[in-house]
């Protein structure tokens, strides 16, 4: 049986991989990608433009 930690954990993980960009709120494949690979939720876009452009 499961109990409720594990579900609001499984909720909680759902959540994160909603593909919505934090700096532009578009949804895109790349924040999942980006999230695992840098632990930002970032599109592809902002990443190159953070990158760039730091500040």
């Amino acid at each position: 049986m499961t109990n409720k930690s594990e579900n609001s954990y499984d909720a909680e993980i759902i959540k994160e991989l909603d593909n919505i960009c934090e700096e532009c709120k578009k949804e895109d494949e790349s924040v999942s990608q980006n999230l695992i690979l840098t632990s930002y939720k970032l599109c592809s876009s902002c990443r190159v433009s953070k990158t760039i452009f730091p500040i």
